[in-house]
């Protein structure tokens, strides 16, 4: 006996989790889909998968976890086409940068004993500063030394909670927990800000007279800093979805761009070497910490990370109920 775990979307982060599962397929059968056949070939190819269903409805049927990890803006679409066909007690899981919308829909739209968990995949800091995406840049251990932040609704089964911790720890993960509004503030500040901030320098620079001249000696710091890998739709629905998180961020952003400004308008040399000596200390604390994991230790403080083998047959195949089911 195995347990389906349904992939849907075959990027970077849903390549990573089937080769994470990789070494459990004694246990775990991994089930992809992708709008696109070739990507979903291709994770198949590079191990990710046990089996590609070109149907979508079909690939979630004997499904117990499905895992949509997709741009938010092809969430709903998919949760509509998937909702009769999946079985009753599967729990449904995604990795989108928004989660206040997506749990509405998921509540709107799957039907009664099907439950949803969201997660925030945090990958390995050894991948930060790595800009290849899609299945090219798949890991198997894109998630070591990370967290995964799970947020639910209030009345989820605590037992689909559970499910979505386990999963986590197979990939190499630790669960770290959060609310969905803590979530969604969180995503605001530290994966959409970042790309608008990208948008907004190629705006201020592309758009600019001047720019003809510009691009010929734009370098290492523009190409690093105009990167914004969600693409335009997805970024569109993400800062649309989170809007009171996302306007409130970029109003502190702008606030400290305001401040630069003025340093440089007034001439204030200490204030502005100040300015830039304390990001410069808060990015290199940022990434000693990053590195270190310091954090991992943290959340499981008073907690005796489970065996695998406990995991998977406490979780996969002991007499677990379904979730929601009264004992």
């Amino acid at each position: 006996m195995t347990v389906q775990v349904t992939i849907i979307g075959l990027g970077q982060i849903g390549t990573s989790i089937g080769l994470a599962l990789a070494e459990h397929t004694d246990l775990v059968r991994r089930i992809g889909h992708d709008k696109d056949h070739s990507v979903a070939r291709a994770a198949e190819k590079l191990g990710a998968l046990d089996e590609v269903k070109i149907n979508l409805p079909d690939s979630v049927r004997e499904a117990d976890i499905v895992l949509l990890s997709l741009p938010v803006s092809e969430i709903r679409e998919t949760l509509e086409v998937i909702a009769q066909d999946l079985k009753e007690g599967a729990v449904v899981m995604d990795t989108a940068p928004v989660k206040g919308s997506v749990t509405q829909w998921a509540k709107e739209l799957l039907p009664s004993e099907r439950f949803y968990v969201s997660l925030v995949p945090v990958i390995n800091p050894e991948y930060l500063h790595e800009a290849e995406t899609g299945v090219p840049a798949a890991r198997t251990d894109l998630f070591d030394k990370g967290l995964m932040m799970i947020a639910s609704s209030p009345g989820t089964p605590g037992e689909a909670v559970k499910l979505a911790a386990d999963l986590t720890r197979l990939v190499g993960a630790t669960p770290f927990y959060a609310d969905l509004a803590e979530a969604d503030g969180l995503m605001a500040a530290t994966h959409i800000l970042p790309q608008l901030a990208a948008v907004a320098l190629l705006t201020a620079t592309v758009e600019q007279p001047g720019w003809r001249e510009a691009r010929k000696v734009a370098g290492r710091h523009y190409a690093a800093g105009t990167i914004f890998p969600d693409g335009p739709e997805a970024l569109r629905d993400a800062a649309l979805h989170n809007k009171d998180n996302v306007v409130r961020v970029l109003d502190n952003l702008i606030a400290a761009l305001q401040g630069l400004r003025n340093s440089i308008a007034q001439e204030d040399k200490d204030g502005l070497a100040q300015r830039l000596e304390r990001a410069a200390e808060d990015r290199e604390t940022w990434m000693l910490q990053r590195f270190a994991a310091d954090w991992v230790g943290e959340e499981l403080k008073g907690e005796d990370p489970p065996q695998l083998g406990e995991v998977l047959k406490s979780v996969f195949f002991g007499v677990r109920k379904k979730p929601g089911e009264k004992k």
